[in-house]
C-alpha cells in the first residue's frame, strides 16, 4: 500500500481545509495517508512516504510563510528527488502568484510534480474539493 504524506501550513484555517480534503482523497483512493502541520514534519520523514503533498497558503506578498513552512520545505527538498509531489494552498487577494512561482521553482530544481496544483480562493468549494481529491489521486497511484 502506498504511503502519503499531507504536510500544511495553515494560518486561518483554510489551507487546513484543503489538507483534510487531499487526506481523504488519499485515503478513498485506496492509499495509507498521514496528515502532518509544517511544525511537525522534517526531512528525516521525507522517506518515511512514497509520495508527499505540500500544503501553504499564499503570504505577504505573494510568497510561501516563512516562519515555518518554507524553513521545512527547504530542507526536504534534497531528499525529495524522484519522489512525486503536489502542491496546494489558498488564497484571499491577487491572483495565484505565488503558487506559479513555487510551481515553477519546484520543477526547475528537479522535483518531480504528480498533477498541477490545486489553489482555492479562500476556503474550498466543491470544485476545489474535487481537484484536491484528483491532486490525491495523483498522488496515491
Amino acid at each position: 500500500m502506498k504511503k502519503v504524506a499531507v504536510v500544511f501550513w495553515s494560518g486561518t484555517g483554510n489551507t487546513e481545509q484543503m489538507a483534510n480534503a487531499v487526506a481523504d482523497g488519499v485515503a478513498e483512493a485506496g492509499a495509507e495517508v498521514k496528515v502532518f502541520t509544517a511544525g511537525e514534519f522534517t526531512d528525516a520523514d521525507v522517506e518515511k512516504f512514497d509520495a508527499i503533498a505540500f500544503g501553504c497558503p499564499a503570504m505577504g506578498d505573494e510568497e510561501l510563510e516563512d516562519s515555518e513552512f518554507l524553513p521545512m520545505f527547504e530542507s526536504c527538498k534534497p531528499k525529495l528527488a524522484g519522489k512525486p509531489i503536489a502542491l496546494f494552498g489558498s488564497y484571499s487577494w491577487a491572483d495565484g502568484e505565488w503558487m506559479r512561482k513555487w510551481e515553477a521553482e519546484s520543477t526547475d530544481e528537479g522535483l518531480t510534480l504528480a498533477c498541477p496544483p490545486v489553489i482555492c480562493f479562500e476556503a474550498p468549494d466543491d470544485d476545489g474539493v474535487t481537484a484536491l481529491k484528483k491532486l490525491a489521486e495523483a498522488l496515491s497511484k
